[in-house]
């Protein structure tokens, strides 16, 4: 055999992933150094990991403010991250440190989830997951789960999906089957944060051949939980939350796709409260490569007020 042709690459979706003929999946935006859970000595921000799942390999990170008041009890972010369902993971720097922030200024309990990632494992395995982790969470709604942070300080009536890109994708997806499967007993999931979602449009573009990949067994554009603009509109009038709070950024491709989820929301007869914010001279996820930035900062006040005057 010759063992040059095992190098050969077979797939490459670059920026995201190629496929050799061996079969190794190498990514190609690199995946960091994870960054172990930690105790912020200026926030008071804890965090800690907790296996949901020991055969789907599933986890989650936990983030808690400084606790002042031992009956205290603070809204709950289900917080999903991006990385078109193939890279980065909620032990990343990147996303360690945007929760460890939000947790901070919202006051709140954050679990960020960490779902299997494709092409290893294909979609629907990131939407499964992540409804295993609500589920999961929504365990603890009479105080005897397995995680003692949700158990005494978690706010279920005040619970928050939220995510970026592919995350805000998986977060909407969310709470389409919150609102169709009433599978979360004793959880009032208030509000819903899509930052720059990740949607397909209705033709084909530069993005269509990672996600036809990744999503073997449906037609992306005419499956609502790829396409919620357009292949699914009845679904969006049954989303389960009463406020629905997307960002978009001016120099970003997937800009029109929140634009048009905005509009068909507004038109699917859906009875909450929806707003679209718009980042003008941004690209895609400025806020979590740049948090510094003025813009940064001022979608974090948006996030932060939209969390404690949900309810």
């Amino acid at each position: 055999m010759d063992s040059s042709n095992s190098n050969e690459v077979v797939h490459d979706f670059s920026p995201f992933f190629r496929i050799y003929k061996n079969g190794k999946v190498e990514r190609i935006t690199a995946d960091t150094e994870p960054v172990p859970p930690s105790n912020d000595p200026l926030t008071g921000v804890t965090s800690r990991d907790t296996v949901v799942s020991q055969e789907n390999s599933l986890s989650v990170r936990l983030f808690i403010p400084k606790i002042t008041d031992p009956a205290q009890k603070l809204p709950l972010l289900i917080y999903i991250h991006g990385g078109a369902f193939c890279i980065e993971s909620p032990f990343s720097p990147l996303y360690h440190n945007y929760l460890a922030d939000l947790v901070h200024k919202a006051n709140v309990i954050a679990v960020s989830v960490q779902y299997r990632r494709a092409p290893e494992h294909p979609l629907p395995a990131a939407y499964d997951d992540s409804w295993a982790a609500i589920q999961w969470v929504a365990s603890h709604v009479n105080g005897e789960g397995p995680e003692s942070w949700l158990n005494e300080h978690a706010d279920f009536d005040r619970t928050f999906l939220a995510g970026d890109s592919a995350g805000a994708n998986i977060a909407h997806n969310m709470a389409v089957r919150a609102g169709t499967m009433n599978g979360l007993v004793g959880v009032k999931i208030v509000g819903v944060v899509l930052a720059h979602p990740f949607f397909v449009s209705n033709e084909p573009d530069s993005l269509s051949p990672v996600i036809e990949f990744i999503f073997p067994s449906v037609r992306i554009y005419d499956d609502p939980r790829i396409n919620p603009a357009g292949a699914g509109a009845a679904e969006l009038a049954s989303l389960g939350c009463a406020r629905v709070l997307i960002f978009v950024a001016g120099k970003d491709v997937l800009r029109e796709r929140g634009v048009r989820y905005h509009e068909a929301l507004r038109r699917s007869g859906w009875g909450g409260m929806v707003e679209i914010v718009e980042s003008e001279g941004e690209d895609h996820v400025f806020h979590l490569l740049n948090p510094n930035s003025a813009n940064a900062r001022v979608m974090m006040e948006k996030v932060v007020s939209f969390i404690n005057h949900g309810h």
